[in-house]
């Protein structure tokens, strides 16, 4: 017995020194790739030593001889810290991800390929002007020298992935990084799902009740629009279980309620308390580690620039100079149309034109499958753009029989110079001069704002399409393609974009509420991004007589929900302090505490307290009781609660109250039944996940920002090494916004928000400060991995400054790169 339990022993003690080793071994592998910033690196594409400054936030401060050069060092920097982020994404646009990740990602990689995003991009290399060809030219062989280094120096593959996920980096080029704006386009506009949803919609309920579910921003006035099916051909399939949208983090194309959105703000002078304009931005995408973002600042022969790039895109996106600062909000213009093309029923090679049947562009892509057999997949084009299968975004429920469904998009345009435009942005030093570089901007439809030391504006870059007066469907469903007046005809010019230019106010927004009230076709959008932050931000602004940097950032983490203050009225209106006090431990008795907290809150969605989960919950499943009976399985889509659509019902607009009976029961419910029935499922479920004690449950611990890595992060024991969760206060209706999932098991997870935050102050320029929601570094094991994501979940800032000595003065390393020796 004591023989046995000696080598029990011995077995166990071997078991953890191989452990230890094996811990040690893999560490020594991984953490070979964490760049050494201290450094003096020969390359070859430079024509004088360029230094990289790194600041002990690890902010790449670059000095160069020309830009260049500068811009070859911003992309050994992206290299050195985002490799396998930049080269994830280029898998994505190229539709190759499958090469790695096999079966999983077939669906997204058939997209893409349909797309023709990356065959696009390579045509649109030669329609850059010549400074811009020659930055993306230096940007790619920076990327490349940084590859060799750690091709040739054995630096652990220049990440920790990819040695989960072997084979060669492909050189990095030109086209690649006109490739990743059309990405971010991709990610941006919700509105073909949109067309979708409503066209389904619209085969369920009457006109009526579609304005209540899939409202218009209030005020808005808009034509009635026929029926869908009326206008399709016989044999639509109609909507049945929905084909909801893919939460894979390697999938593009987020749900529709999560598409991008953004704040941006201005104080013109006069509305400053130092007497020099202000600017704050925070654009939002979906959450990830590292963050899509990495703070950046050039020095380049028109001057500083310094603030928020993208990996792959050699451009300041958000950020200032000297002489300018701008910002960025999703501009929800209504960029993308889906058009039925019939097909000839003799001929599947041919569809319906204008004048008789005209063949379809048709090509073949093979899409190789890790592990599995290769896929062909046949490419087929109308004249209105790329065929997409009824399997993709529930196109099938909408498409007749006998037809397909075209996708007409500003971002497949040829000839893009976005590219040109953000690089003419940077140089601009007026107002003026980056309202003009913004003409040459084709997508994704964004509203630039802009501050100078003399004033501010709003400008809306990107094509807006030009429709027919006649369009069937105004653009809000899908039409038919064979139909001249359903068809784009053209764009419109650069002047009839919006603009607002020093308004009388001086003060200038967007929380990507609606711009313009103009009649379609001049109208840009039906469907906006927000109607509620717009409502705070307009009360914060008009609060002050003038505004400073404080004010602004104050404004950015404010996390007062008016939705919350204007619904709880409406919703709760007959329910608060009702009643005789309940017997302990009895629903009734846990409704009745949960409307004396709701009572006496001020709709602040602070993460350590209990009244915002309640709210939440409640909302989510009053809006689940309101709408299931009427649209049965589909009401899956609607996974987040709108508030204006909440609102009408309780307020009775337009008969919207009628949301509250439930059509298979003999009673008719009222909207107080629905209310009080509401909060007692909401609080059951509360207590089931969060226990029995009401005073203990927190918005935090629900409403955890997901920073979650997208290939590493769903590896079990891995995931708590490369996934990084914070307890967060806001929500989606908050200026410190912080969209939750809607999916179980976690609805309330915040999955998408902030991932750049900015505040520029012409006053005091180096006194502009600026975040990022994760760290600068992609390692894992890297100290800048998660770094700056502390400061931003406690709202805190860091000076980034375009004074070189403060930049060296504060350097954790310094990396020179010169040219090689002959």
């Amino acid at each position: 017995m004591l023989l046995a339990f000696r080598w029990l022993l011995r077995l166990f003690s071997a078991l953890i020194v191989l452990g230890l080793l094996g811990l040690v071994v893999g560490y020594y592998f991984l953490s070979g790739s964490i760049p050494a910033y201290e450094d003096q690196v020969e390359v070859d594409g430079v024509s004088a030593p360029v230094e990289i400054v790194r600041n002990v936030n690890n902010v790449p401060h670059i000095f160069g001889k020309t830009d260049e050069d500068v811009f070859f060092a911003l992309g050994f920097a992206h290299a050195q810290d985002r490799l396998f982020q930049m080269v994830l994404m280029r898998r994505t646009v190229q539709g190759r991800l499958s090469e790695v990740f096999g079966n999983p990602t077939v669906k997204t990689d058939e997209l893409m390929r349909r797309l023709d995003l990356y065959g696009l991009a390579l045509d649109s290399v030669e329609a850059q002007d010549a400074p811009t060809k020659a930055a993306l030219e230096a940007y790619a062989r920076g990327v490349n020298a940084r590859i060799s280094q750690v091709n040739d120096q054995a630096l652990g593959r220049g990440a920790p992935e990819f040695f989960f996920f072997p084979g060669d980096i492909a050189a990095w080029q030109p086209a690649d990084s006109i490739a990743m704006i059309k990405l971010l386009a991709l990610q941006l506009s919700p509105q073909m799902q949109n067309e979708v949803l409503r066209a389904q919609m619209s085969m369920l309920l009457p006109a009526s009740r579609l304005a209540d579910i899939l409202p218009d921003d209030p005020g808005t006035a808009s034509m009635a629009l026929p029926d869908y099916a009326s206008l399709m051909a016989p044999g639509l399939p109609g909507p049945g279980k929905p084909l909801v949208a893919l939460r894979d983090p390697l999938f593009p194309v987020p749900p529709r309620d999560l598409a991008g959105a953004s704040n941006a703000w201005a104080a013109a002078p006069g509305r400053s308390a130092a007497g020099g304009s202000l600017l704050a931005n925070d654009p939002h995408l979906a959450f990830a580690a590292p963050t899509p973002w990495y703070l950046a600042r050039l020095e380049l022969s028109s001057g500083g620039v310094i603030g928020g790039t993208i990996p792959g895109i050699p451009l300041i996106l958000a950020g200032r100079s000297d002489q300018l600062g701008w910002g960025l909000t999703a501009a929800y213009m209504d960029d993308q149309d889906i058009l039925m093309e019939e097909v000839n029923p003799a001929n599947p090679e041919e569809y319906r034109g204008l004048a008789g049947w005209e063949p379809f562009t048709t090509d073949r892509s093979i899409i190789v499958v890790k592990d599995a057999d290769p896929l062909t997949v046949t490419l087929r084009w109308s004249v209105n753009g790329p065929i997409l299968p009824g399997s993709h975004f529930d196109l099938a429920s909408v498409t007749p029989q006998g037809h397909v469904a075209a996708l007409s998009w500003t971002a497949l345009q040829a000839g893009d110079t976005s590219m040109t435009a953000g690089m003419r942005l940077m140089a601009a030093r007026s107002v003026a001069e980056a309202q003009v570089a913004g003409a040459l901007f084709k997508a994704p439809g964004l509203n630039l704002l802009l501050a100078d030391r003399q004033g501010i504006a709003l400008q809306m870059v990107g094509s807006i399409p030009a429709r027919d007066a006649a369009h069937e469907t105004q653009g809000r469903m899908p039409a038919l393609g064979y139909k001249a007046q359903n068809r784009w005809q053209g764009y419109l010019p650069y002047a009839d974009n919006p603009v607002e230019v020093n308004p009388e106010t001086g003060i200038i927004g967007n929380t990507n509420n609606r711009t313009v009230d103009r009649p379609f076709p001049q109208h840009v959008s039906f469907d906006w991004g927000d109607t509620q932050r717009i409502q705070r931000w307009t009360g914060l602004m008009k609060a002050r007589e003038v505004h400073t940097r404080g004010s602004f950032v104050e404004a950015q983490l404010d996390t007062v929900s008016f939705a919350a203050r204007t619904l709880l009225a409406l919703v709760g209106a007959d329910l608060w302090f009702t009643g005789e006090a309940a017997a302990e431990g009895t629903p009734e008795r846990k409704r009745q505490e949960a409307l004396a907290l709701l009572a006496e809150w001020n709709g602040e969605m602070n993460e350590h307290l209990p009244e915002p989960l309640i709210y939440s919950a409640w909302m989510r499943a009053l809006n689940d009781r309101l709408i299931r009976d009427e649209i049965g399985p589909m009401a899956d889509l609607f996974t987040h609660p709108d508030p204006v659509f909440v609102e009408r019902v309780f307020r009775d607009t337009g008969g919207a109250a009628a949301w509250c009976d439930v059509i298979q029961s003999s009673p008719v419910e009222t909207c107080t039944d629905m209310a009080r029935i509401a909060l007692d499922e909401a609080l059951l479920d509360l207590t089931e996940r969060y226990g029995p004690a009401i005073e203990s449950w927190r918005w935090g611990d629900a409403h955890e920002a997901a920073h979650d890595h997208p290939v590493l992060g769903q590896i079990p024991l891995l995931r708590h090494v490369v996934n990084i969760r914070q307890s967060t206060s806001g929500d989606g209706d908050t200026l410190m916004q912080g969209k939750t999932s809607g999916a179980e098991p976690e609805p309330w997870l915040n999955v998408h928000g902030a991932g750049y935050r900015g505040v520029y102050d012409f006053a005091d320029p180096d006194s502009s400060v600026f975040i990022i929601a994760t760290g600068q570094s992609g390692h894992p094991l890297s100290r800048f991995y998660d770094d700056l994501g502390v400061l931003w979940r406690r709202g805190e800032y860091i000076p980034m400054s375009l004074d070189p000595e403060l930049a060296r003065a504060a350097a954790v390393g310094v990396t020179l790169l010169s040219p090689r020796s002959p």
